[in-house]
Order: C-alpha cells, then sequence, then structure tokens
C-alpha cells in the first residue's frame, strides 16, 4: 500500500494523474497545462508509479504517448522528467555522442560530477540499453580528455573523509612540478590526484598548491590547459569546491548573452531538481545578484519555460 511509503505524501493519486494526463492528450491538440501541473509538481518515485498507473489502464507507454504528442525543448523536459536519475544520466550521455561531433560539455557535467554510486548506476544502466559506455567514450574522445573521463567512469575515487596531510603536500608538490614549474605540462599527475582523492583531501591539496605557487589550482589549469581537458579538470576541482556553485555556473554561461544552450539548461533542471536545488539557487543569486528564476524567465518562453520555472520553483 502507498501509505508506508515515506517519498509519496499524503494526497497522491496515481490514477487520478493518469486520467489528467489521458485527458490532456484527448481529441484535437494537446493541452499542456495539466501536463505541467502534473509532471513538474511530482517527485521522480511518483512519477514512477503514474507512469505504471498509466501502463495499466491504457495499455501503452506514458513516455511514448507523450513524446508522440509533444515537440521541442518542452517534450524534452517532459520526456527527462520521467525517468530515473541513472536513466537519464545514461540516455543525456548516449545522445551527446551520437552521430557527427560530441556535446563534451555533457561528458564532462555528468561524469565530473556523480558520485561513485551513481556512476556505476550509470554505467550499468548504459549496459542494459546502448552497450559499454566506457567503449563508447573512447570512441568518441581522444588523448588525455579520454583518460580523464575513462578514470571517472571507473567510479574508483576515494569517498572517505581522511585528509592525509603528508600526502596532500606531495599532491600539491606533484601538481605544481607537473605544470607551473616546468616547461611543458605532464597531465597525469593531475590527472592521478584530482580523480582519484577524496574530498577533504582535495580541498586540503587545494590550500596547499595555491601555497607554493601564489595561485589557485583553477588559474593553474587555465594557464596549462587548453579545450576539453581544460574543462574537465575544472569541472571536476568545482565539483569538490562546491557543486551547487558549479551548477549554478553552467546554468548561468547556458543563458548569458546570445541565445541559450538549451541542452545544458535542461540537462541541469531535470537533473538537479529533486537533489540540490535550493541550493544551486541559492548559489546562483550569490554569485550573479539575480534569481535563478528571473534567468529562466528572461531567457525561455511558452510551456517550455513554464515547465522550467516549476521545477526551478518560486523565485
Amino acid at each position: 500500500s502507498a501509505t508506508g511509503c515515506p517519498s509519496i505524501p499524503a494526497g497522491f493519486n496515481a490514477d487520478a494523474d493518469v486520467q489528467t494526463l489521458r485527458g490532456a492528450m484527448k481529441g484535437a491538440g494537446t493541452k499542456e497545462a495539466p501536463i505541467i501541473e502534473v509532471l513538474a509538481r511530482r517527485t521522480i518515485a511518483q512519477r514512477q508509479r503514474i507512469k505504471e498507473a498509466y501502463k495499466q489502464a491504457v495499455g501503452k507507454d506514458l513516455a511514448e504517448d507523450l513524446s508522440s504528442e509533444l515537440s521541442g525543448n518542452f517534450r524534452s523536459v517532459v520526456l527527462g522528467l520521467l525517468m530515473l536519475a541513472p536513466v537519464y544520466d545514461a540516455y543525456e550521455l548516449k545522445y551527446a555522442m551520437k552521430g557527427a561531433g560530441t556535446e563534451e560539455a555533457c561528458l564532462i557535467d555528468i561524469l565530473a560530477s556523480r558520485s561513485n554510486a551513481e556512476i556505476k548506476a550509470i554505467n550499468e544502466v548504459y549496459k542494459k540499453e546502448y552497450g559499454n559506455l566506457e567503449d563508447d567514450v573512447c570512441g568518441d574522445t581522444s588523448g588525455m580528455f579520454q583518460r580523464v573521463l575513462v578514470s571517472l567512469l571507473t567510479a574508483g575515487r576515494d569517498e572517505s573523509d581522511r585528509v592525509d596531510e603528508a600526502q596532500a603536500s606531495l599532491d600539491a608538490k606533484d601538481i605544481y612540478e607537473a605544470g607551473e614549474a616546468r616547461w611543458g605540462t605532464d597531465e597525469v599527475k593531475f590527472l592521478t590526484v584530482l580523480c582519484v582523492r577524496n574530498r577533504n583531501h582535495l580541498l586540503r591539496v587545494f590550500e596547499e598548491y595555491q601555497k607554493i605557487s601564489g595561485r589557485s589550482i583553477e588559474d593553474s589549469i587555465k594557464r596549462e590547459m587548453s579545450g576539453c581537458l581544460e574543462e574537465a579538470f575544472l569541472a571536476i576541482v568545482k565539483c569538490i569546491r562546491n557543486k551547487p556553485a558549479f551548477f549554478a555556473e553552467r546554468l548561468y554561461k547556458s543563458m548569458k548573452g546570445l541565445g541559450t544552450t538549451d541542452s545544458v539548461l535542461i540537462r541541469i533542471m531535470v537533473a538537479r531538481a529533486e537533489i540540490d536545488m535550493l541550493d544551486i539557487k541559492a548559489q546562483f543569486m550569490k554569485m550573479y545578484g539575480k534569481t535563478l528564476y528571473s534567468f529562466i524567465k528572461g531567457d525561455t518562453s511558452g510551456d517550455y519555460r513554464k515547465i522550467l520555472l516549476e521545477l526551478c520553483g518560486g523565485e
């Protein structure tokens, strides 16, 4: 029974939601408002229940029905909301590598920010749905950037909170000597430290690094590297320091200036909605002096705007 399930608040009725969704898709033209009303205001767990109830009542797949009724960015958000987190991440990774060209930002966003458990789950879903994730990443990327992604895919980062002071000093020195202190950069040293050590330890390494080199690790990465590799290492450092701030910055950059990078905006709004959206909003305000809500409002339109604002939740 639903009553014993903590993630389902009182008043949730999957069958009623199914009727609402069916009504929205009946007849000529699709009514988007009820779809937003239902899907953007339910938890991931509730949406899974709605999917089951829909299949039971209609004998069809909810995602397939919505997919054929909707289009564009609005459709992308709705379909993302119907997926469990690792399923959505695996789907995003697959489509980032599909066809000509690769959306490297997607690979970086996801792999630099997920925990070991999350990456293991993504690997499993990917295997079931599409094949081998590591093979696909290797087929689509190259050089040191590829090696960083492969390291992250092993989901082997130390997740303890132990700081080894002597090792932290050594790590900082190694990175300094691999970068700023020499001609040409030994990127493997950066990989070994940034992709393997735990968060507390790395925060210590960053402090030590600042002392030795007189500049932040971020500044050094920007000076020493370029392209996707630079982006990947920066993302790792930023996620270690403050994950919500990393996502706030990605959202800001996806909307500032001309045009909107919708793929980034959608991915973060959908994937973080139930994880750290409140923290991301607070960081956004702190960093840019404007609300995330106002940015989304000014940068998007129509039903796409409405559903994103629901996910953002109030000013």
